[in-house]
């Protein structure tokens, strides 16, 4: 994805986003008869109870939630039911040519779904992204957030402009960092490539094996050499908040939703974007092969946009929505951690993560477990 492509999306959102609605409005339009259930399989900490109250009250629709850890528990997990069990899956959209691969998600109708609720600049550039394969859309875009750097502002404070990658793995953060194993790796790599040591551009890693053994050959060397730092891997929301919570970790590489829900519970956590570019995703819904409530998986996609439920969501989870309208509801909260972690020319420096194929992931998990078993 090149940095233009990247730039757009959010200078599109951003706009979009600005855009007022008088009077908040939730059409009942899409409820399609207003009864039934709907069986959701999303990320821990996604859907609480209050946003499945909502929905069912607006829609008449009772909402099951079913909650996992990470993409390849989704994957996986879905491989083994052959596409069945759930009505919507909540992949990052960079994974959703995996799903298409193995036959296990179906393309949409966008006839059913209210695409002008969704910020124009996600729906487009989630094709972009891995959302539409051979033609066809396969997920609607529903949000948006970043893997950066999270820090306990007494033990090792940041700025931005000077926050770096490389502060997870200087010296004097021995035993002090909390890290995911293979997105760590790609931090590490950020940095390195800033410093002119790797041997040919990072993005070039997810456009053949070739390319990623050269350039993960010298970033798994450089994080083993460094591996004194890591005080604790995580691989989902819990163990990532743990690690400052708990085990006092003073800086690790983590979700925004980690650093927001840290500083919410008064913690000294926060949360910014390094000079390298904050690692950005973005994530939406789709609708399996054996879904067996499927009026009502699209009932919940287009309640989902509504501003008020877009708001709803990510007064929760500080994790952006990509409906109209919903920056204009958020909690004053939600505005000052948003603009905290990404002050000045933040948001043109993303890192979108570019589409992982399954050959990527194959050879990512590989370097991953050689790291964690150095």
């Amino acid at each position: 994805m090149t940095t233009i492509q990247r730039r757009t999306f959010l200078r599109g959102a951003a706009a979009a986003a600005g855009v007022s609605l008088a009077t908040p409005f939730i059409s009942r339009s899409y409820a399609q008869g207003s009864s039934g259930s709907v069986n959701i399989f999303a990320w821990a900490g996604y859907l609480n109870d209050d946003i499945l109250a909502a929905f069912e009250k607006s829609t008449g629709i009772k909402a099951n939630f079913t909650p996992y850890g990470t993409n390849d528990e989704l994957l996986n997990q879905l491989r083994a039911n052959n596409g069945g069990g759930f009505d919507l899956i909540w992949p990052t959209v960079d994974r959703v040519p995996n799903y298409v691969e193995f036959g296990l998600i179906q393309p949409l109708d966008e006839a059913k779904i209210e695409v002008s609720k969704c910020l124009p600049s996600a729906w487009e550039n989630s094709s972009k992204f891995g959302a539409v394969v051979a033609g066809k859309r396969y997920q609607v875009p529903t949000d948006w957030g970043t893997e950066a750097i999270a820090f306990d502002k007494e033990q090792a404070p940041l700025e931005y402009g000077t926050a770096s990658y490389g502060d997870i793995w200087k010296p004097e953060m021995a035993s002090k960092a909390t890290v995911r194993g293979h997105s760590s790796l790609v931090g590490l790599g950020l940095w390195l490539e800033a410093e002119g040591k790797l041997p040919r551009p990072l993005l070039d890693a997810f456009a053949s094996e070739e390319a990623q053994v050269e350039i993960f050959d010298v970033i798994l060397a450089e994080a083993v050499a460094r591996k004194g730092n890591i005080m604790q891997f995580w691989t989902n929301e819990n163990e990532a908040q743990g690690a400052f919570r708990v085990n006092g970790a003073a800086i690790g590489q983590t979700w925004d939703s980690t650093g927001a829900a840290l500083a919410k519970e008064g913690l000294p956590v926060g949360f910014i974007a390094p000079k390298e570019g904050a690692l950005a995703w973005m994530e939406g819904v789709s609708i399996p092969v054996g879904a067996t409530n499927v009026d009502q998986a699209y009932a919940f996609i287009n309640w989902f946009l509504t501003p008020e439920a877009g708001a709803m969501y990510t007064n929760a989870t500080s994790i952006n929505s990509t409906a109209v309208g919903a920056a204009d509801l958020l909690s004053d909260d939600a505005k000052a951690f948003f603009a905290a972690a990404y002050p000045g020319d933040a948001l043109d420096k993303l890192w979108w993560w570019p589409i992982q194929e399954n050959w990527y992931i194959a050879k990512r998990n590989e370097y991953q477990d050689r790291f964690l078993s150095a």
